[in-house]
């Protein structure tokens, strides 16, 4: 039987619970464990995919084309597992499956309630994800704060876990805020002990109490959690605030919590192997140059809307011995701008993903500046459709090329629905997701990174490359260096006379990991480091 570790958090929200969970994910992978990690969102959508990037942040992908949290890119970061279809589920996706089965009798003409049918239906998704993933450890984050009315179906779910798979094989854990007050120089307890009683009156009584901190909390200050919480002073985890979100593995580690869970779970106290990790640290701390990377995009207002492509940025700097600074560069307001100014300390751009219109000008001006300039660029998803866009306009010479997403009036769709596809699209859930095998071609600058000839990436996006303009752009020095192994979709484009100017269908940021950085990004890394001025 797998074991069960629920993560809640208490008194505010943005406390990193998920990072909490993804470092204990970590330690108890490097003790030999098989974990997965799954994320339970009270929001009422189905899935993020059609939410607002300034209000969720990016959408994460998973290989079997799940549309998820964020919190999934850390668990997949941290734990290095590729997760899947039950590693994040919605208050919305609940209701969507519960309803449906009514509709079908499934119930057999049962009044339909929150227990036992909602609450079934979330323990059923708890269980499969271990099931699914055949893990010794089920590591599963409850989205939101302790209190919030949304989040108490899934707080009675897990409740109901540890009393049907019993005590010794289920921890929870609570994340709190231990506040700072200057103006008396203290460290305050109350507003965990308050959670914590929220917490027990829903019937879950923590069993580790991990404190979110700036500072180090006196030990006075933890002895009171300990005791107005009824938690072992063992099990009260310091999570105090480091230059690096990576070092946070090292730190629970020295406090011991996976061997405590471990105890807990009746699991077998491992040593862990942790060298690898170590090594990643090593490299964080000790970079002995910067390089500087613009990034443009229309969500960089909220730098969460493209996190897994800045996380890629900062593994293969530390990778190459670079710390990455990230200029963030907003796509609306930079035209007719002078791009002078704006890149004159920039040594490489990226330019990844998006949907709709707004932008999109600025946006095709930076893909020309940085080709004509000889800029290092990456262009992902939408950054590679932007791409073409401006090759087809200032190298063919066709004015009016776009995407049918944004001018369908246009003469030159450079980028459009395929044959197979239809304009009669749906927002939710129609679109190429997850993972797809890339061909690439021998000799390209694609297949120096990669070292391979056949890859397998992940993909978000509805449009492709219109396969008519294919020919125009070989002859002219763009060259299709990736595509479908039927060779029917474009998956990548890349200058011939370019240091660096690459543009890829799918999302590579997604497959980034700190102990092994993505080869796309190391490549744009070793070519802006070769560009410094």
């Amino acid at each position: 039987m797998a074991k069960y570790i629920f993560v809640t958090g208490g008194v505010v929200s943005g406390l990193g619970k998920g990072i909490s969970a993804a470092s204990l994910g970590r330690l108890l992978k490097s003790r030999g464990y098989k974990v997965t990690s799954q994320k339970l969102d009270p929001y009422i959508n189905v899935d993020p995919g059609t939410m607002s990037p300034f209000q969720h942040g990016e959408v994460f992908v998973t290989d079997d084309g799940l549309e998820a949290d964020l919190d999934l890119g850390h668990y997949e970061r941290f734990i290095d597992e590729n997760l899947h279809k039950y590693s994040n589920l919605t208050t919305g996706k609940v209701y969507w499956n519960v309803i449906n089965k009514e509709r079908d009798g499934k119930y057999l003409g049962q009044t339909v309630q929150v227990i036992p049918h909602i609450t079934d239906e979330i323990k059923n998704f708890v269980i499969q994800a271990g099931v699914h993933a055949q893990a010794d450890f089920v590591i599963t984050e409850i989205g939101g704060t302790t209190g919030d009315i949304e989040s108490l179906p899934f707080l009675e779910s897990i409740r109901q876990v540890a009393l049907e798979v019993g005590r010794n094989n289920c921890i929870f854990i609570h994340v709190t805020y231990v506040p700072y007050i200057s103006g008396s120089k203290e460290y305050k307890s109350k507003p965990t002990q308050h959670s914590v009683k929220e917490l027990q009156s829903y019937g879950i009584n923590p069993d580790i109490i991990v404190c979110r901190c700036d500072q180090q909390i006196p030990e006075s200050v933890l002895d009171k959690i300990s005791l107005f919480c009824n938690v072992e002073k063992r099990c009260v985890i310091q999570n105090t605030t480091l230059d690096s979100l990576y070092e946070v593995p090292l730190m629970l580690e020295d406090q011991n919590l996976a061997d405590i869970i471990c105890e807990k779970t009746s699991s077998e106290i491992r040593k862990p192997d942790l060298s690898e990790w170590y090594e990643v640290v090593n490299r964080v701390r000790n970079v002995s140059s910067q390089v500087t990377i613009a990034l443009v995009g229309k969500y960089v207002a909220l730098h969460d809307a493209y996190l897994s492509v800045s996380e890629a940025l900062t593994h293969a700097g530390f990778t190459c011995g670079a710390s990455v600074h990230i200029k963030w560069v907003d796509s609306e307001t930079i035209e007719d701008q002078n791009f002078d100014d704006i890149f004159k300390d920039v040594n490489g751009i990226i330019l990844p993903g998006g949907f709709g219109n707004r932008g999109i000008e600025g946006m095709i001006q930076v893909a020309t500046y940085a080709y004509n300039h000889k800029i290092p660029y990456l262009g992902i998803c939408l950054g590679m459709q932007i791409a073409a866009i401006s090759f087809a306009r200032n190298v063919l010479g066709y004015q009016d090329a776009n995407s049918y997403e944004f001018d369908p009036a246009s003469k030159h769709t450079i980028i459009d629905f395929m044959e197979e596809q239809s304009n009669e699209i749906r927002k939710g859930g129609t679109m190429r997701l997850g993972s797809y095998p890339c061909s690439i071609v021998a000799g390209s600058k694609m297949h120096e990174l990669y070292q391979q000839e056949m890859i397998e990436e992940r993909h978000r996006h509805r449009y492709e490359f219109n396969n008519f303009y294919r020919s125009s752009f070989e002859q002219n020095g763009m060259m299709i260096t990736g595509t479908s192994p039927d060779k029917q979709l474009v998956e990548a484009i890349e200058a011939k006379d370019h240091p660096f100017f690459i543009g890829v269908q799918y999302h590579p940021e997604f497959k980034s990991r700190p102990n092994r950085a993505h080869p796309l990004f190391l490549g744009l890394i070793q070519a802006s480091l070769k560009n410094q001025k």
